[in-house]
């Protein structure tokens, strides 16, 4: 993992901060604003990652769809929904 290369520990805050940012999803995924379609984003506070996520109302859960780079086309989340 890349992150494992660059520090030692970085791939346990980068697997935190993942896990916070779903936290903060499953308690609250109104607060993020819809992107396109019904998805929306998601941004760890540390890592330059979007987690893209829709809210399934049948069911009352949340479906991530894709936790790509920031740095990456839009285009590749949105090919995976």
């Amino acid at each position: 993992m890349w992150h494992k290369e660059q520090k030692e520990g970085l791939e346990v805050e980068f697997a935190n901060a993942i896990e916070n940012t779903i936290e903060r999803i499953v308690d609250s995924p109104q607060i993020f604003p819809i992107r396109y379609k019904n998805n929306r984003i998601a941004h760890p506070k540390i890592f330059p990652y979007n987690i893209h996520f829709y809210i399934d109302e049948p069911n009352t859960s949340v479906v991530i769809t894709a936790i790509v780079h920031s740095k990456r086309h839009p285009k590749i989340a949105k090919r995976r929904i």
